[in-house]
């Protein structure tokens, strides 16, 4: 199978076991794009918990990671076209903004962040007392920085149009 591949990533954030598939996974495959998925490892148990990495593998022919290979293994896939990360928990973007990859979700973004060409769309889900941390908004600025498309907005906005921007 060829065509764009999609790096989905998502964190541990509300609503991910109702909205991801639905919201971003079915129409992103509908619009052409091939997935390659990796959660957190907090995602990827919420994920496993619920029934939905399954039905979010039967979408795509390449694997849905939460834990990191071994280092005697291949990388399942090349580096993806585009990379959507939705939710994006303050946590998780913290991280990212500061250059910490503690986890397969963080480094794939990490490593995307640092290849030319590759366009990054980073969905923060954060709270008022998150977003009221004196530093939550300087990491938004670094991602910016960094060419990161930060699409803000409500917790309860739709997911889908973020598949747009992936096109701009």
């Amino acid at each position: 199978m060829s065509g764009r591949v999609l790096g989905l990533v998502s964190a541990a954030g509300g609503g991910l076991d109702r909205r991801l598939r639905a919201e971003v996974a079915e129409p992103a495959v509908a619009r052409g794009w091939r997935l390659a998925i990796t959660f957190t490892p907090t995602a990827g148990r919420w994920m496993d918990a619920t029934g939905e990495t399954g039905r979010l593998q039967a979408l795509t022919d390449l694997p849905v990671r939460s834990e990191s290979r071994l280092s005697t293994e291949p990388k399942p896939y090349r580096m993806p076209d585009a990379f959507l990360f939705v939710p994006a928990t303050a946590n998780s973007v913290a991280k990212l903004a500061l250059g910490v990859v503690d986890n397969q979700a963080l480094t794939a973004l990490g490593e995307a962040l640092g290849t030319p060409g590759v366009r990054v769309v980073v969905h923060p889900q954060a709270g008022p007392a998150q977003r009221a941390h004196p530093l939550f908004t300087s990491h938004l600025e670094t991602l910016r920085a960094a060419g990161v498309l930060i699409a803000d907005g409500a917790p309860d906005d739709p997911w889908e149009p973020l598949l747009d921007l992936l096109e701009a």
